[in-house]
This record gives structure tokens, sequence and C-alpha cells, in this order.
């Protein structure tokens, strides 16, 4: 791995912007393509999307929606330790999405003077399941659990097919077992394109309100050029994860969490902020070790040299958390002594877990935790996906007369003040004789 020395540098905002690693941006290289292909299924619709799905993915369909027949299958068929997993990993999602559904709230500001602040769900969610280098049946509990935790009413589910036209039954046994029967074979930037516009010529796709789920550089291009037709979770970059670790970690423990996350693709980004240059040099070597021992190696191996990986040198336990804090990662992981109060101190983190017994392994499958989290620094003002991502906020005002002759004048002086005397004279023509 690459190193990068930042031992006696003045560790503002700028200069961390400016050098910590990161993977290069595809979005600009592939818009102007991806927006071509989405004008495409907006005007062919279903056939423009076969023609994709024949050019990109080698499978010629005869229709898009996958039969709840093969919904059932594939869950009678699957594997019973696997079920066993998914109905854990369901059980403590949904726990945890439980827990984030805010109440409505009624603010009484005087007598007769009310507003009802109302959390309402986004009625139709389409939601995007990757294929391509692993199969996620995960991301189907993760994106599926919160939007039924908000009450989102209406469902569909978008997964690449694979040689036999269908997505990967795994994928369709989580549906099934969720209780999801719209199931669409289509994958890449014209599924997004599907989800949003809708089919309403050899398929009855009805165009989602939300659009949210993780995918490659076309499915994020595809979600950030349609961010002016529907809503979107955001647009995710390659996975990544920062370790800040000090002399009492554990270098095996710290190694395997560097791999795990660069065993997802070739651009993923695996950080160690370190003040121990002991650990650093052990690191290193347990990688050395592990590394060729691991099935994906080559993936992980291109991963981990790559400019968007490195070890940080830093002077001492606050500069390291002020690394972190401006890296602003997907995954944080913590490895220090007294690791809750350092953790307590990361302000900047999609998800961020606590010490030997929390790998972010941990959090993509049986955590209750949500795996779909921001990327690419953005978690600085950005929020992983749960419950709020599927809710709206609505305010409802109730106000009397005597409640509204209470501020008539503010509003009056006020609608003056900006040159709009009419929306102050729709409150006085109320008090005329």
């Amino acid at each position: 791995m690459n190193i990068l020395d930042f031992r006696g540098e003045r560790l503002t905002k700028r200069f961390l912007k400016q050098r910590l690693p990161r993977a290069a941006e595809t979005h600009a290289d592939i818009e102007r393509r991806v927006a071509e292909l989405l004008s495409q299924v907006q005007s062919g619709g279903t056939r423009a999307v076969k023609e994709f799905t024949a050019r990109f993915d080698s499978v010629d369909l005869e229709s898009l929606r996958v039969p709840v027949s093969e919904l059932k299958r594939a869950e009678a068929e699957l594997d019973p330790a696997i079920k066993s997993a998914l109905v854990e990993s369901i059980s403590r999602a949904r726990q945890v999405a439980h827990d984030q559904r805010p109440d409505d709230v009624r603010t009484e500001l005087s007598s007769g003077a009310q507003v009802t602040t109302r959390h309402l769900p986004i009625e139709r969610v389409g939601l995007y399941v990757p294929g391509g280098l692993a199969v996620y049946p995960s991301t189907v509990v993760m994106n599926v659990v919160p939007a039924q935790a908000a009450g989102s009413a209406s469902l569909a589910i978008a997964s690449p097919p694979q040689s036999n036209g269908l997505p990967h039954p795994t994928v369709l046994a989580t549906a099934h077992i969720l209780g999801v029967d719209e199931v669409w074979a289509m994958g890449g930037a014209q599924a997004i394109g599907a989800l949003a516009y809708g089919l309403d010529d050899d398929e009855d796709l009805a165009p989602v309100d939300l659009i949210t789920g993780p995918g490659n550089a076309y499915v994020a291009a595809a979600k950030s050029l349609m961010r002016t037709q529907v809503g979107i979770d955001a647009v995710a970059g390659p996975t990544e994860i920062i370790i800040l670790a000090d002399s009492t970690a554990d270098p095996a423990f710290v190694a395997a969490d560097l791999i795990s996350q660069a065993e997802h693709d070739e651009l993923a980004a695996s950080v160690l902020v370190t003040d121990s240059t002991e650990l650093s040099e052990r690191v290193q070597a347990e990688l050395l070790a592990q590394v060729p021992a691991a099935v994906h190696h080559e993936r992980i191996d291109t991963a981990l040299s790559g400019q968007q990986s490195a070890i940080v040198l830093v002077d001492d336990l606050a500069s390291g958390i002020d690394v972190v804090n401006g890296y602003a990662g997907e995954h944080v992981e913590v490895h220090t002594a007294d690791a809750h109060a350092v953790a307590a101190r990361i302000t900047n983190g999609g998800a961020v877990f606590v010490g030997d017994w929390a790998p972010v392994s941990l959090g993509d499958y049986c955590a209750g935790s949500n795996h779909v989290l921001p990327t690419m620094g953005t978690a600085a003002h950005g929020s992983g996906l749960g419950v709020h991502s599927f809710i709206k906020v609505s305010q409802v005002i109730d106000y009397d007369r005597s409640a509204l002759a209470e501020v008539a004048d503010h509003i009056e002086v006020l609608a003056d003040s900006e040159q709009l005397p009419a929306h102050g004279r729709a409150v006085s023509i109320r008090f005329e004789e």
C-alpha cells in the first residue's frame, strides 16, 4: 500500500481535501453516454430496455417482469442455511428500523394557532440491486426493510438478469421472504430510466417516486441525471473503509478488514490511519501474508495498490481523528485503546464500528444497521439509508380567526418590506367589516 506521511503537517480541512487518497471521479466521463441511453428508454420504453439488456447483459428477454411463481420457487429452493441467515439479518434490521420511525409533532403556538409536522411515507419506491462481481441479497434487505418500516405502499425491485433471463435466485428468494412480489429483470442505467419513467407499452411498470440502492458508475450516473425526474438516495462512489488504529490494535484484524473492502471492487478504497510505525509495518506484513490466500486476490491487490488506498502516518491519536473526520468515510473502524471514547469523537462517518469485535462485515449483514452509506466524503453532510430516506415531511397549518389576528400586523409589515403588498392584503381583507 502507498504510504502518506502527514507527521509534522498542519492538518487543515483544505490540506486534507487535497491530500487524502480518493478514487478517480468517473461519473462525468460517462454521463453523456448515459444521457443518450436514458433518452432512448424514455421514448422507446420496453423495447429500448430489452435492446440494452441484450447488448449489455447478453440476454434476450421475452418479459421484464419476473413471475411471482419464480419468486416462490427461488425461496423454496434456497439453501436453508442462507435462508436462516437472511431471516436473522431481516429481524435485526427491522428492530433498528422500527425505532427510527419518527412521530408526528403538533406545536401549539397560542390558543387556536397550531402547526403539525407530519412524517409521510414516500408512496412508490424503486429499489436497485446490483449484480456483476457478486450477488447482493443483503442489499435487498437493506433497501426493503426501511422502506417497509416507513410505510411505503408500493415497492419495485430491479436487478440484472442472468443467462436464464432472471435475476440471481438468492435475490429473488430474499424479495419473496420480505413480501415483495414486484421484481424486474433489468439492470444498469436502463433500469434506472425504466423505474423513473415507467413502462406502459408491453409491460405495466408505474413510475416510482424515489430510487435507492447502489450500483456501478453507469447506475450512479443515471441516478444523478434522473434527479430532476425522481428522488434518489445518493450518487454512490466505490466502497471505502478507513481504519483508525494505534499500537494496541491487532494487525491481523486490521489487515483482514482492509482486505474485506478491497474485495468488492478494483476501485475500492482501503485506508489505515495510525500514529504507530510499528503497527504500519506489521499490517503490511499481514497483507503480504493474507492477500495471496484470498479468493479474489488479484482484485484485492489492485485495490490496495491503487491511488485510493494508503497507510496514513500521523503524529498522534488526535491528529488521526482529524484525518478520519476530514476523510468522512463510508465505513470507519476504530481499533484503539478506549475505542468507545475515540469513536465518540468521530463526527463524519457513514457508519462507525467500535473495537475488535465490530468489523465492517458485521454491518454488511447482521448488525441491524444499514449498509447503504455515503461515499467519497459525502458522510460530512449526508446520511446512510434508513427509514428517514423513505419519508417526506409535510406541515399542516391550522389557525383560527383570533390566532391570525395576533400576527396580522406582522404579516402586513413583512409583506410590504418585501414589496409584496398582495400578501398583506390577503390577510387584511379577512378583517374588513
